[in-house]
């Protein structure tokens, strides 16, 4: 046995082997072997001990998170999270729900990062037993029109078309998400992935192996695609900056096809199990590859494993034990099951769904045993690659990074002139302003036939995940980066509010909500500022936004932490924390959407209006001002206007709803009438930009004119206007045409982004 290594020959070996880990850390991992480690326990432990896989900067802040509420039946810590959801047909249901992210892939190959994030989000939600009924993609682009506008264009038609392709053969429906553009992304891109499905709750999987593995051999399947070299790296590589000439050798590459067929042949192997009530564990490959999967099925079971990995099936001969134990390929899953039930396993994969026939090399085969000793043994050519107690790999390493608060001197516009004739056409006809449609036009959101609201029809999609129930799930996710970059604890809160908000327009009662926090370099004292500031913010939003009766908050199940979202230049992008949050419609038939119903109906106005445009598509668009005060977070007066629309949809008094967010309330209202072919509105309310541009948080409501007589209207409602017979949003002085808008309104993403170039 070799001698421990000092720190000079271990920053050799960092440098030669190209990782990320600090020289502190290797010494950390010299010490656990006393030796010079094996070049794979140096790859293992380099992306174990990685932001991606071990949030060893964030574990502590993210502990300040509300994760517990009555139906959270799995919070965060697994594959995904799981709530109680609905009863059928004398059965218990649960949603499954997951959040991640795919961002630095994503910049440097557009299509194949895209849709590998979609293929990985997928597995998450597979991987605990359910049915996956939908997903989202929460998108941050740079300026499509600014100094890196061609680079900017070409990833957003690379990321959209990785989306689509992958996620439309893959037969899950795209429940659309938003979109966001800020020159802040310039050099790297978001790309935030949800998905969720139902399971029923005596069918729920966990990623660990089960008790029973004490009392009895346990082994490791491996099935899917054969293993390469692609993703060597992965989780590393979203755990430093982004330099765009490094990287691609670590992208993952996707084949939804066989997706397909392994969710099928998936779902067989966990019918014959639970039939046969037989106890196992069962987790997707995704960061670490089989050097992931093995260990924390392992570890998490309280056991150790031995790993051959002489028997994996892979597409290259003679791959060095580190690429095959650390690889990412995609489309690989991990089964720890009895031995006896391995024929019955390998039966169904290889001889059932031929696995073998779909792709050279492609099939399901027995590569680990599990131990009662808790060490972490892999052969690989007859020679131990790694050996090293279990319990080091998973423990990860623990960082309390300092802090240095960023001091942003709030500054308003010197005037501010308004003519809203003039400025909603340009906010309406601005790259942040128009119509996403042309991106949700790529996608297939009505596969699986549970699609009752798509994008763009409301505030929120509808589906109806569970087959001969009316109950409804609603999902929406925002945040926004311009209220980030001058508030990051407020750009927190308000994305848990504004996702709140879409939810409850459709009528869909909060159940839960996931994250996803996208920052710079953790190192960096001002950026973990932004990032602590940013997730106080969400917990603000969550402890007042709970719908599940007493003081519980709306409990975070599920989410992800991306550090390094910056170019190799340092230049970070804006904090950017984004939620999404899940809601619960007991009759979908009940879901409101903005189309408006009918000329002579009022409009009410659910939320006062403040004198706060800061970060508004106002100031940016019509004064070219990008300072200013962000909206104040009032979460006790949100929850209140939450119930109260609420109580109006479920009594069916509301015919429409919109919420007020990006564009206030003359946005807000046009977008109805655009979704509403030849009515619009007519407002009664002041014509000044803080009445119609201020981005307080709201909803417009249409209502029959009786509604008012018979009630007595909360504080913070009024009536802002009516339904009129033209497709126009017309105030005080000041009528803009929206029949001649339309075009336009739609249009303009496709002729900046795709038509620019010749697509």
């Amino acid at each position: 046995m070799s001698k421990r290594p000092d720190r000079e020959e271990l920053k050799k070996e960092i440098s030669k082997r190209g990782l990320a880990m600090t020289a502190d850390e290797a010494d950390k991992l010299a010490g656990y072997v006393d030796r010079l480690p094996t070049p794979l326990e140096f790859h293992l432990f380099d992306t174990m001990w990685s932001e991606h896989c071990s949030y060893k900067s964030s574990k502590s802040v993210l502990k300040t998170l509300p994760t517990d509420s009555p139906g959270v039946v799995i919070g965060p810590g697994e594959d995904a999270g799981v709530v109680s959801f609905c009863h059928q047909d004398g059965k218990e249901w649960d949603l499954v729900v997951a959040h991640e992210s795919h961002n630095h892939p994503s910049q440097v190959l557009p299509v194949e990062g895209a849709a590998t994030g979609i293929g990985g989000i997928v597995r998450d939600v597979y991987c605990m037993g359910a049915r996956v009924t939908g997903s989202m993609d929460l998108l941050r682009f740079g300026d499509p029109q600014g100094k890196k506008g061609e680079t900017t264009r070409g990833i957003v038609r690379g990321v959209v078309e990785g989306i689509w392709k992958y996620g439309n053969a893959l037969g899950v429906p795209n429940m659309g998400g938003d979109t966001e553009f800020h020159p802040g992304y310039d050099d790297n891109c978001l790309v935030n992935v949800v998905a969720f499905g139902v399971v029923p709750h005596d069918r729920i999987v966990h990623s660990f192996v089960p008790e029973q593995a004490h009392k009895e051999p346990y082994v490791l399947i491996l099935t899917g695609k054969p293993t390469d070299s692609t993703g060597f790296g992965g989780a590393t590589f979203a755990s430093a900056d982004l330099d765009g000439e490094l990287g691609m050798g670590s992208v993952q590459v996707a084949d939804p096809f066989l997706k397909r067929v392994l969710s099928e042949a998936n779902q067989a192997v966990l019918d014959m199990l639970f039939e046969k009530e037989v106890e196992f564990g069962f987790k997707d490959l995704g960061a670490g590859g089989i050097a992931c999967v093995t260990s924390e099925l392992a570890a998490h079971g309280g056991l150790g494993i031995d790993v051959d990995l002489d028997a994996v099936p892979v597409s290259v001969k003679n791959l060095p034990p580190e690429v095959i134990a650390c690889s990412e390929t995609q489309e690989r899953y991990g089964l720890a099951v009895p031995a006896t039930v391995i024929d019955d396993v390998l039966n169904i994969y290889n001889e059932k769904f031929e696995l073998p026939r779909l792709f050279p090399n492609c099939r399901a085969a027995v590569i680990g045993k599990f131990t009662s000793k808790p060490m972490y043994n892999v052969v690989c050519r007859g020679e131990n690659a790694a050996e090293t107690p279990i319990n080091y790999i998973t423990e990860g390493v623990v960082y309390e990074r300092e802090e240095l608060p960023i001091e942003n001197e709030i500054v308003e516009p010197d005037s501010r002139p308004c003519n809203p004739s003039v400025d909603l056409v340009k906010i309406l006809t601005s790259v942040s302003g128009c119509s996403r449609e042309h991106i949700w036009s790529y996608y297939d959101s009505e596969v699986q036939g549970v699609t009752r609201l798509r994008p763009g029809e409301a505030d929120s999609c509808v589906s109806v995940p569970i087959e001969g129930s009316r109950v409804g799930l609603a999902v929406s996710g925002d945040g926004n980066p311009w209220y980030g970059e001058l508030d990051p604890f407020l750009g927190g809160a308000h994305a848990v509010g504004e996702a709140v908000r879409n939810v409850v327009a459709t009528g869909a009662t909060p159940i839960c909500a996931t994250d996803c926090l996208n920052f710079g370099n953790p190192e960096d004292p001002k950026a973990f500022w932004q990032f602590k500031q940013a997730v106080a913010g969400i917990s603000e939003g969550c402890n007042t936004l709970g719908f599940s009766g007493g003081d519980f908050p709306l409990p975070i199940v599920s989410g992800n932490v991306s550090f390094y979202n910056q170019s190799i230049g340092g230049k970070a992008i804006p904090p950017s924390p984004i939620v999404a949050v899940f809601g619960k419609i007991h009759d979908h038939r009940k879901a409101t959407d903005i189309v408006l119903r009918k000329e002579g109906n009022l409009i009410l106005l659910i939320g006062t209006r403040k004198d706060e445009l800061g970060g508004s598509i106002f100031y940016r668009t019509c004064l070219n001002h990008h300072g200013g005060t962000v909206p104040v977070f009032k979460g006790a007066l949100e929850k209140k206007m939450a119930d109260w629309v609420l109580s109006t949809i479920h009594d069916g008094k509301a015919f429409s709803v919109h919420d007020i967010s990006i564009g206030g309330l003359a946005v807000a209202g046009a977008e109805m009438a655009l979704a509403s072919g030849k009515l619009g509105i007519e407002f009664s309310l002041d014509s000044n930009p803080v009445t119609l541009f201020s981005e307080t948080p709201g909803y417009l409501m249409e209502v029959d004119g009786r509604f008012i007589e018979d009630i007595t209207l909360p504080e913070f409602v009024s009536v802002a206007g009516k339904v009129c017979n033209k497709s126009s949003v017309s105030g005080n002085g000041w009528f803009v045409n929206l029949e001649a808008l339309r075009k336009e309104w739609s249009d303009k993403l496709a002729s900046i982004v795709w038509r620019e170039e010749g697509v």
